[in-house]
């Protein structure tokens, strides 16, 4: 899946220069949302719902923006961040974009959390030519420039993940008999089809395959289906609440299958605490982004920059929840296309500029992990690096695996 990459320079404003006195001024575009004082954002995420874990994200980023006008702004422009609790519904998420495209005329979406919930919006926010930007959510149907050219993913994407779990699969466990646990929506099978087509002519080895819906109390029956299966390998696609309580149930019931959970559900904080430690050991993992918990980060730069930054602006907060990093992560990759666009703050130069990163370095992402983006490539990260739990972090090993998609 190798493209070739190409760099895109676009939206470079005109310049008049005035000879006589040598200042240059440089011509201010804007669209909706944006002025010489503000820039307005509008996101939806998960506060509250079956996927409530995820509204630290939505705090994790509030407080980036927070920070960022702190210091100046963007090119002296303040970030009006408005964020809203869609509680994972789709029609909720719906009704809330309508409301901060048409009524708070936000510059674009940015971080709506969710496959659902974006797949809900996905064709509005295309036909409004409203950016829909670096959304939480790793479906392969947001790197599409063609058909939705105003849509662009941020983290590797899940089809991709679930190919590699695959081939890890095939060739670690000879007499893998698969268990696949997954959420019944887009996002669930999105994995799913990642990792049938990864497993190839062994698509047999799956014995068992379960859904869930996210109005379920629980996962417990859908794990002794897959316990009862005969399953030694188990894929969890789960979101945190049932990945949780897959990997507690697993343990109540005495089977141990080799462990894959999607990257979504990583965080030690939201899943791995609540499941218990104990009963998390040995489970793995693919991560793009440092793990807080990872003592090996101690000393990282990065780390020790999130770290001050956290006790300054989320005193209190769980550092250990994972979620916050990648809240940082992507606010920067935000920022910083923000400020490529200079004065220029029109929606159409806005994904210009998302389209032009060129192995940019982003904190807190893995060494050897950087944003590329073009005009045909919308996935700005594509790379991962497995992991299995054991005592109470992440341990890395292997090589980074990338795979760059069309």
């Amino acid at each position: 899946m190798k493209t070739t990459r190409r760099n895109f320079v676009g939206g470079v404003s005109t310049v008049a220069v005035l000879s006589a006195s040598g200042v240059a001024l440089a011509q201010k575009k804007y669209s909706d949302g944006a002025t010489d004082k503000e820039i307005k954002i509008g996101n939806t995420n998960p506060y509250s719902g079956p996927a409530s874990s995820y509204g630290v994200i939505g705090k994790g980023i509030e407080a980036y923006w927070k920070s960022v006008n702190d210091r100046g702004g963007i090119n002296g422009r303040m970030v009006k961040f408005v964020t809203l609790d869609d509680g994972y519904s789709p029609p909720k998420t719906v009704e809330l974009v309508r409301q901060l495209v048409e009524q708070e005329k936000v510059l674009c979406m940015f971080q709506t959390l969710g496959t659902p919930t974006n797949t809900a919006i996905h064709k509005y926010m295309n036909q409004k030519k409203v950016p829909q930007l670096y959304v939480a959510t790793g479906a392969s149907k947001w790197g599409k420039p063609k058909e939705f050219p105003w849509t662009m993913g941020f983290q590797p994407d899940y089809h991709t993940e679930a190919v590699i779990y695959a081939k890890h699969i095939l060739a670690n466990h000879k007499d893998a008999k698969i268990g696949v646990l997954m959420q019944n929506d887009d996002y669930g099978k999105d994995y799913w089809e990642g990792f049938k087509e990864g497993l190839g002519k062994d698509i047999g080895k799956v014995v068992k395959h379960v859904s869930y819906e996210t109005t379920d109390p629980t996962v417990d029956s859908q794990i002794i289906q897959l316990k009862d299966s005969g399953a030694n390998v188990f894929f969890n696609i789960a979101i945190p609440k049932f990945a949780a309580q897959a990997i507690r149930k697993a343990a109540d019931l005495g089977w141990k299958p080799v462990h894959y959970l999607n990257n979504v559900s990583s965080s030690v904080a939201s899943t791995l605490k609540p499941a218990g430690l104990d009963n998390s050991q040995g489970i793995i993992t693919a991560l793009y982004l440092m793990d807080p918990t990872d003592k090996q980060w101690n000393d990282n730069a990065d780390m020790k920059t999130w770290s001050a930054w956290m006790d300054k602006w989320m005193p209190g907060a769980n550092k250990s929840d994972g979620s916050y990093v990648y809240a940082y992560a992507v606010s920067y990759l935000m920022e910083q296309t923000l400020k490529q666009c200079g004065d220029d703050l029109t929606r159409e130069n806005l994904m210009r500029q998302a389209a032009n990163s060129k192995k940019l370095r982003v904190p807190l992402l893995l060494p050897g992990i950087t944003v590329n983006t073009s005009p045909t490539d919308f996935y700005p990260v594509q790379s991962v690096q497995l992991a299995n739990f054991k005592g109470e972090t992440w341990n890395l090993f292997g090589d980074i695996m990338s795979a760059e998609s069309t």
